[in-house]
């Protein structure tokens, strides 16, 4: 298939390499959700019962929809919003699907606006214990103690990391840096993991993350934390998937793509956990308290910034290495993902307009500064309800429209013309035969209990 054009008359990007499509993919997929979300969701939640459900999740619904979403995005070769129309058979269906595509573009910026200011806290709790060990300690402090200024300055700092590397574009910019960024990550989680688990008091935290309590495995809370660290973790209704899609070649199989992409999600939260868990109970053994009288996770949202720090602050002279690594880590991994999600509304305007990607993504990312400043002046209430609304109101909602569209609107023979057209892919098979049925019937009722438990 010959790459379309976008109105400046310059050919639509796309990825250079499987490998590299895969990366960017998981990178989007891998972030806060995973490194923090997810260990904090199973030591909230029963541990073991967690992680079944989870798992049974990710590959009972996230997996169908993030093919879903790759489909779609790959057999539009645009913007969600204009791909989500094409799946339209009438002036109406069309108009829906534009309203869904552009819902998941303002959910992607809603997300960057909050995004942004929390990693901006990680960039600085990487660079305080360097300011310490230099002998910075005032700087130090600044670095991590929270305040309107240092919130402008890291919020502003992560947000043109973010811009310089979109402005280079698909192959040059988000292929080269998911590339390099996302084999760093695995290398500093897997050490960080080794290091960790023999520590005093790592082996309690391994046994509570994979001891299973089975009266849990079907408690609600259990189940809806799941399915929402199942959206959330796999990037899934913000439109990054459909970008990315668009990206693809027509022959690549999506079906294979998706594997590996939840793959390497739920390998990367597997590994946190394995992290995460067994310092927070390393951090219990060298006096640190991590629960309340009642046995709950005390400050869960906020764990990482208060609970690690006192840590690290037990390990003696490998307090600040190990502080500077664990940071780094959570720098790489927001990074990743913020890419992927500051790429939705970037790809939207460049299809849309005659103007170049540099300018357009200096443009975007003007707009999502003064967004995220408002955020930032307004912290108390509008962190969380940027969290709520686009996570917990409009992620799933959007979801909900992309499984009706594929499953009941999407024209049949147009669907398996898709199909055909991938390498390997056969339309006779068992999962290609399954799958339009499964989005068709069982995504939207698994998306609509998650939705109506949730308000």
């Amino acid at each position: 298939m010959a790459a379309i054009q976008n109105n400046d008359g310059e050919s639509r990007g796309h990825f250079g390499s499987r490998f590299g499509f895969i990366m960017a993919a998981a990178g989007s997929a891998v972030g806060v959700g995973n490194i923090w979300g997810f260990p904090t969701q199973a030591a909230s939640n029963g541990g073991g019962a967690f992680l079944i459900v989870y798992m049974f999740l990710i590959f009972l619904l996230g997996y169908p929809m993030l093919v879903a979403e790759l489909m779609v995005g790959r057999h539009g070769q645009t913007n969600p919003a204009d791909a989500m129309a094409k799946l339209g058979r009438s002036p109406v269906t069309k108009m829906a699907g534009r309203m869904i595509g552009l819902a998941s573009i303002i959910c992607a910026a809603m997300i960057f606006s909050f995004y942004a200011v929390l990693s901006g806290w990680f960039v600085s709790n990487t660079l305080a214990p360097v300011a310490t060990l230099v002998g910075a300690d005032e700087a130090s402090r600044w670095l991590v103690d929270f305040s309107l200024s240092r919130n402008i300055v890291f919020t502003l700092i992560f947000i043109l990391m973010t811009v310089y590397v979109i402005q280079k574009g698909v192959q040059d910019g988000i292929e080269k840096w998911s590339k390099r960024l996302m084999p760093l990550l695995f290398a500093i989680l897997i050490a960080s993991v080794i290091y960790i688990l023999f520590q005093p008091g790592a082996n309690e935290g391994v046994t509570a993350l994979f001891k299973v309590d089975f009266k849990k495995v079907m408690h609600s809370d259990v189940i809806i934390g799941a399915l929402g660290q199942t959206f959330f973790s796999l990037s899934i209704g913000t439109g990054v998937m459909m970008i990315y899609g668009s990206y693809l070649q027509s022959t690549e199989n999506i079906s294979k793509l998706a594997v590996h992409v939840t793959v390497m999600d739920t390998a990367v939260a597997f590994l946190a956990a394995m992290l995460i868990l067994p310092a927070m109970y390393v951090a219990k053994h060298n006096g640190v308290t991590i629960f309340d009288a009642e046995g709950n996770l005390l400050s869960s949202d906020t764990l990482v910034f208060t609970v690690l720090p006192a840590l690290f602050a037990t390990m003696g002279a490998a307090e600040h290495i190990v502080a500077i690594i664990f940071f780094a880590l959570m720098s790489v991994a927001v990074l990743t993902s913020a890419i992927s999600v500051i790429e939705v509304p970037t790809s939207y305007i460049i299809d849309k307009t005659a103007m170049p990607r540099k300018k357009v993504a200096w443009i975007v990312g003007a707009v999502l500064t003064a967004l995220a400043m408002v955020v930032v002046s307004n912290f108390d209430f509008m962190f969380g309800f940027m969290i709520n609304l686009s996570t917990e109101v409009i992620q799933p909602l959007v979801c909900l429209g992309l499984a009706i569209f594929v499953g009941w609107v999407w024209h049949r023979n147009s669907l398996l013309t898709e199909i055909k057209g991938q390498d390997g892919a056969d339309v006779n098979g068992v999962f290609w035969k399954v799958w339009p049925l499964y989005v068709k019937f069982i995504c939207p009722a698994l998306i609509i209990v998650l939705i109506s438990t949730s308000l």
